[in-house]
């Protein structure tokens, strides 16, 4: 893939002082303010001892995936206002927050997925009961997605990395390799934004089927087509953010990948789109509590309550036909 041998080895300071004062500030600004509202989160969900709910225990380890993306994506803000030329030609020192990074990035990542599949078992569970999710589906499902980032985000510590070699090395994200950052963008594409996707679109169609099982019943169905818009709107808004936040870096992985200048040719208009996908990507973060748990009316509260209101409309329905 990528290879640079016309590209000087002589790493020279290429950032001006106030260009890395204006990327740096908002990102840190940006961080702190994040690990702030998954904090408020986190001892929420503990003060209240609300995690004997599966989907409460989903929602607080999404705030810590949030929380622990927050802190590398500080640390690295750091790192690059105090020596902003490593995060352009690769350092030792960027390799253990880059891959603690990517470790919080992946837990975030599979978390939205595991509540996606929670929620949608959840609509389903009054007509299928043997798929109801319990508390310790819940906790597997926390420590798979833990292990699965831990073993995907260490790679780079374990020796798949370019920091003794010119071939292959990502210009955007040195010291990590082009070939592992695209090892680990396609197949995260598919569970970021397709599984998602299907899960919405189930739950939306389980809404519909049953409004139209209401009507015929003769029933009133103006509380699911209520819940069918919310669910919809935040389903939206959930994807929307996904986009917003993760697309860009996609991008940016694939311009890498199918870069062929070096480092200083790209600077400082690429490095900038790269430091702008980071603050992106803490949106994400700043965004989930408000979607999942810090809302008045979220989408969990309405599912339970069209449970029971199923629940009693099927009785009532068969009592009718009987």
């Amino acid at each position: 893939m990528n290879s640079y041998p016309n590209c000087s080895a002589n790493h020279t300071k290429i950032w001006s002082h106030h260009l890395v004062l204006a990327l740096g500030i908002p990102q840190l600004t940006m961080n702190i303010a994040s690990v702030i509202f998954n904090c408020t989160v986190i001892v929420t969900r503990m003060v209240t001892k609300d995690l004997h709910k599966p989907i409460s225990i989903l929602f607080c380890n999404l705030a810590f995936s949030d929380l622990f993306t927050s802190f590398s994506g500080f640390w690295i803000s750091v790192l690059f206002i105090t020596n902003p030329d490593i995060t352009i030609f690769g350092s030792k020192d960027t390799l253990a927050p880059y891959a603690l990074h990517t470790i919080s990035i992946l837990s975030t990542i599979y978390n939205l997925v595991s509540i996606g599949i929670e929620r949608y078992l959840a609509v389903a569970e009054s007509m299928r009961t043997r798929l109801r999710v319990s508390r310790n589906h819940s906790i597997a499902a926390v420590l798979i997605n833990w292990v699965l980032a831990c073993f995907f985000g260490c790679l780079p510590l374990m020796g798949w990395n370019c920091l003794h070699m010119e071939k292959n090395i990502s210009v955007l994200y040195s010291p990590f390799c082009i070939n592992y950052l695209i090892f680990m963008i396609i197949p995260h594409i598919v569970v970021a934004f397709i599984i998602p996707l299907f899960t919405y679109l189930g739950i939306i169609i389980i809404l519909r089927k049953r409004k139209l099982r209401m009507k015929a019943c003769g029933q009133a169905t103006g509380t699911y087509k209520s819940a069918e818009i919310q669910v919809a709107r935040t389903s939206i808004f959930i994807w929307l953010l996904g986009l917003i936040s993760y697309a860009p870096f996609v991008a940016g992985v694939i311009f890498d990948a199918t870069n062929h200048q070096c480092h200083t040719d790209l600077y400082p208009g690429v490095y900038i789109f790269r430091n702008c996908t980071a603050m992106l990507i803490t949106t994400n973060c700043l965004g989930n509590p408000v979607i999942y748990t810090l809302k008045a009316k979220p989408p969990g509260a309405v599912l339970k309550a069209l449970k029971c209101l199923s629940l009693s409309r099927a009785r009532a329905c068969a009592i009718e036909h009987t």
